[in-house]
């Protein structure tokens, strides 16, 4: 069980690092095609909202992981 969980929190540690790199801050994915921002803060839309709510899912899923691990590691 407890191999389970390290292997599942080291996926997700991964899933979550990459997943935080791709929202550079101040550049978006625009940066990705070339274009620029223009240093204009906007609302998040289309994919850039769907990689938010994926990075706020894998953060919830990383610290649930981890309290699981650190609560059967003091048993």
């Amino acid at each position: 069980m407890e191999e389970f969980l390290n292997i599942a929190l080291i996926v997700t540690s991964i899933a979550l690092i990459t997943s935080i790199i791709m929202q550079s801050k101040g550049g978006g994915l625009g940066l990705l095609s070339g274009s620029d921002a223009g240093g204009v803060f906007t609302a998040r839309r289309g994919i850039e909202k769907v990689l938010f709510w994926i990075t706020v899912i894998f953060s919830v899923i990383f610290f649930t992981l981890a309290v699981i691990t650190v609560i059967l590691a003091g048993r």
